[in-house]
């Protein structure tokens, strides 16, 4: 039988995985959701918007990669975190993974695909012969921003997953409380950044500032996955 210096070994070594995973992720997303569509999108402007994309294609492929690729790493996010908490509340685990991966990413995916369309729109061919310019950079605008709406959407879950996952940082007595509170804060912002997104977006700018700062709770649990891994159970 395992003693419970090796269970507690186990586990740190477990949490070290999750969390070298999950930081490789916060290194990668921010490519694809943050700065490629700063540097490519002008609200209200679908001729500027087309111009920028047709002028940085690579750019733009370089945050479809990131895209692409951080969602594939997160599923491994999940999947270790889901193995690390499965001991503490199996339940809670298994919901964690439901709407950390098996919903959230499915959306992520989707939305790569308005935003390729969007590329294709902006570059023509001759199978578009029938649209014009003005018309063809309008369709790339409508699509890129789709892209950005389904991110908006897959925000929910990425606040969602948030709460199971701080339910079972406070119960594993592994990893300090604070850390799930941490969580709950984080999940709020997500949360109400995208519904205000859709359903009140006259405050949308108001909220985010906020939600931003909230959002900021979720770095402290990489961090000490990643460092400390998990401390003698209290």
């Amino acid at each position: 039988m395992a003693t419970n210096v090796e269970r507690m070994s186990a586990v740190k070594k477990q949490a070290r995985v999750a969390g070298a995973w999950y930081f490789l992720v916060l290194l990668i997303a921010p490519i694809g959701l943050v700065y490629v569509p700063r540097q490519l999108y002008v609200r209200g402007d679908a001729a500027a918007t087309a111009d920028h994309i047709r002028a940085s294609e690579t750019l733009l492929r370089i945050g479809l990669s990131s895209e692409v690729l951080h969602e594939v790493l997160w599923v491994f996010v999940v999947l270790a975190l889901y193995r690390l908490f499965k001991p503490v509340d199996e339940w809670r685990s298994r919901e964690m993974l439901i709407l950390g991966a098996l919903l959230s990413v499915p959306i992520v995916f989707v939305s790569v695909l308005a935003e390729i369309a969007a590329l294709l729109l902006a570059r023509g061919g001759e199978f578009l012969a029938g649209f014009d310019r003005s018309q063809l950079d309008t369709l790339a605008m409508l699509f890129y921003r789709l892209h950005g709406q389904g991110l908006n959407l897959a925000s929910i879950f990425w606040g969602l997953w948030l709460f199971p996952f701080g339910v079972l940082v406070i119960r594993s007595g592994f990893m300090p409380r604070i850390l799930g509170v941490l969580l709950f804060l984080a999940g709020a912002g997500y949360v109400t950044s995208a519904f205000t997104t859709l359903l009140l977006p006259q405050f949308e700018s108001r909220v985010d500032t906020v939600a931003g700062i909230l959002e900021f709770g979720e770095l402290p649990i990489i961090l000490w996955l990643l460092i400390w891994g998990a401390r003698e159970r209290v």
